[in-house]
């Protein structure tokens, strides 16, 4: 059974959706307050992780940050609805997903099954070298240079999907299926921040050109550098 953590601190929907989550295949445990969920997960192993934005005390995105230093679990974080500034932020602190609030719960279900695909599948290709990076995808490890560079699962996977065809535009479409495992929604901001945080991480090449290349209306382009 899969072992979810849900963190939220309205106590009614969490019992809602921890009944409906257990019908669903799920072993839902709840904690109310940001330093709670860190007791929680400090003690126990989970599979995934539903992190709500507006905690007590310490808030999600502290939550995030702080259990991004030791695991790598999938974190689906709940926002507000249209507040993109949540999206955004919780993308860049290592969030793997997210929904806005109030949201159905069958598309949460989906959303969480699509996660778990991505972490449980096997890796369906090898080692990867270009130029300076080196991607191994049965390690699941990026090494720029000689350093090892940390990215959480939905980077890693979205740079997968960009150097397995580095020299190609990649639409956002297919990135967004093969990376997330779900198709890309209108106004979805996900692949455009994991690529953003991909840049940030991995900086330009060592010839100081672009290493992703938006190609405006078509995607994003692993640059294959000149020899």
């Amino acid at each position: 059974m899969t072992r979810l953590l849900l963190v939220d601190d309205d106590i009614e929907l969490s019992d809602m959706l921890a009944e409906y989550l257990g019908a669903e295949g799920f072993e839902v445990r709840c904690a109310a307050s940001g330093d709670a969920a860190l007791a929680v997960l400090a003690e126990q192993v989970f599979d995934l992780v539903i992190l709500d934005v507006m905690l007590p005390g310490r808030d999600g995105f502290e939550v995030l940050k702080a259990l991004r230093r030791t695991q790598d679990v999938p974190v689906l974080m709940l926002t507000a609805r249209g507040d993109d500034i949540d999206t955004v932020v919780g993308l860049e602190l290592g969030a793997d997903d997210y929904l806005s609030k109030p949201c159905s719960p069958r598309v949460l279900v989906a959303r969480l099954k699509a996660l778990l695909r991505r972490a449980q599948q096997p890796a369906t290709a090898g080692r990867y070298e270009l130029g300076d990076l080196m991607l191994d995808a049965r390690a699941r490890r990026v090494v720029l240079g000689e350093q090892d560079v940390e990215l959480t699962g939905a980077e890693f996977n979205v740079l997968q999907c960009l150097v397995a065809e580095a020299g190609s535009v990649v639409d956002k479409e297919k990135i967004c299926r093969e990376a997330l495992g779900r198709p890309l929604m209108p106004y979805d901001r996900s692949v455009d921040v994991h690529v953003s945080n991909l840049r940030r991480k991995l900086g330009p090449l060592p010839g100081g050109g672009t290493r992703i290349k938006t190609v405006r209306g078509a995607g994003y382009q692993y640059v294959v550098a000149d020899a």
